[in-house]
């Protein structure tokens, strides 16, 4: 084993230990007294029969994902050759050989077993063979993988996602992440999940850039979290929390055995390299689920039925990707929030693989108005700070934005893109173009005219000058 040679799969396809059981069982069936014959030394044991020295590598079942050590029909053919040569007599090629349909398409290391030790020392590394395989299987998107991972109801599913600067992928803009512990609720009879109770979630937005950078190709909106409040951090501070995350919910690291966390995300790849860069430590056996691959695979094996392109009207063709609004949407989900919010995409990301594990489950809805009848829905700071809240945006403390090196309190850039000319955005922040003129209040830039002009708009001012409302 210490010469190191790499191999293409193809034709390496039978067990070798169901090489030697098909011989044993062959001398059975038709009562030959292989122990009797001077070649019977190689068949008194697996180990004698390894004497032959027998080339193999490791490879998966693609159909069961179990490992095996496998030779190829070649070898098996020299093999009873050398009986020929040597002992004069010949011997069939058995037929009930198990026969290994490769699932690995890379090379592989090339071994020669001669002896038991050497047999045995490999065949140690199966399990981590399976895993290997079964990581990549579960992040190609294979439906029958994903969907035994999800019925064991054993691992903790946790959807991630983040938002960065257009110009410059490693400035962060948001965080969010929803988590769904299966094991849990399967211990407590809490099944099938209910997002609204028992997903855990957040959502972190980069106080550094919130209103520094905004992206034109596609925008973010880091104000409008539906599902809980958000929280402004440092920069420094997001690997962190990032890490206390994974670590609060991931099991130990091992080769043989897959974590108890399985990683989700809709163009997952993005997100992985995120983490990679501000250097989160994850568990190699984690398992990555890529949302946006498991639903094509589902569309191409037929499972999803015919589907239109709801931009064109024409029928979908086969190996296309659908965004995450495009697979709500096929879902027959209508999100009640924006998407592009790092803590509504992880959310609504988890919730649409709910739904494509419980086809026949109904999964209700969670209810946003619910949340933000029960409470007042605005930032919560990592660090006390003085907010004043406003619907579900807060205009936070001068003396916090200035720590960062900024000017005062954030202008509420959301609702400025959503203000055209004459038209008054819902929450009424900013009017534009009115009958009054192009103004706006002092907080957002602009000054009043007069007491008269105040007063026409509508604008009223808390004592500290915070504008809270309108009348």
């Amino acid at each position: 084993m210490a010469d190191f040679r790499l191999v293409n799969p193809e034709g390496w396809e039978y067990d070798l230990q169901s090489v030697y059981s098909a011989y044993i069982g062959y001398f059975q069936l038709h009562n030959i007294p292989w122990y009797d014959r001077t070649w019977g030394q190689f068949f008194e044991t697996f180990e004698q029969f390894l004497g032959f020295s027998w080339p193999v590598i490791t490879v998966t079942d693609s159909s069961t994902g179990r490992a095996h050590i496998v030779t190829r029909l070649t070898t098996v053919g020299a093999f009873i050759k050398m009986i020929k040569t040597r002992f004069g007599e010949t011997l069939p090629t058995p037929d009930n050989m198990l026969k290994v349909t490769h699932f690995e398409t890379s090379q592989r290391h090339l071994r020669n077993v001669a002896d038991w030790a050497t047999y045995k020392k490999l065949y140690t590394t199966l399990p981590a063979v399976a895993l290997a395989a079964f990581k990549t299987r579960i992040r190609a998107g294979e439906p029958k993988a994903i969907r035994e991972l999800w019925a064991k109801r054993d691992k903790t599913f946790l959807a991630i996602d983040f938002e960065w600067s257009e110009r410059n992928p490693a400035t962060f803009l948001e965080w969010g992440y929803a988590a769904v512990r299966c094991g849990h609720l399967e211990a407590v009879g809490a099944w099938p999940p209910m997002p609204e109770s028992n997903y855990r979630k957040g959502h972190y937005i980069i106080g550094d850039y919130v209103d520094k950078i905004v992206n034109k190709h596609c925008p973010t909106y880091p104000w409008q979290y539906a599902w809980g409040d958000s929280q402004i951090i440092p920069r420094t501070k997001l690997p962190q929390i990032v890490q206390s995350v994974i670590s609060s919910l991931a099991s130990p690291d091992a080769e043989t055995t897959a974590n108890s966390l399985v990683l989700v995300g809709h163009g997952v790849s993005s997100d992985i390299q995120r983490l990679e860069e501000t250097k989160i430590k994850i568990p190699h056996n984690v398992l990555i689920v890529d949302t946006a691959s498991f639903e094509r695979a589902l569309f191409n094996t037929g499972e999803r039925g015919v589907m239109h392109d709801p931009k064109t009207g024409k029928h979908r063709a086969q190996g296309s990707t659908l965004s995450l609004g495009g697979l709500l949407h096929s879902l027959g989900i209508e999100p009640p929030c924006a998407l592009h919010n790092a803590g509504n995409d992880a959310f609504l990301c988890l919730l649409a693989l709910q739904k494509m594990m419980e086809p026949g489950t109904a999964t209700p809805m969670p209810d946003t108005d619910a949340r933000k009848k029960s409470k007042a829905a605005g930032l919560v700071m990592a660090a006390p700070m003085p907010v004043a809240f406003m619907g579900h945006l807060s205009v936070v403390d001068d003396g916090y934005w200035k720590s960062l090196g900024r000017s005062g309190s954030p202008r509420v850039r959301e609702r400025e893109r959503g203000v055209v000319d004459g038209v008054t955005d819902e929450m009424g922040l900013m009017r534009r173009g009115s009958k009054y003129g192009n103004i706006s209040p002092p907080e957002m830039g602009g000054s009043w005219k007069d007491d008269r002009d105040k007063e026409k708009e509508g604008w009223f001012k808390s004592a500290k000058g915070v504008r809270l409302g309108t009348k």
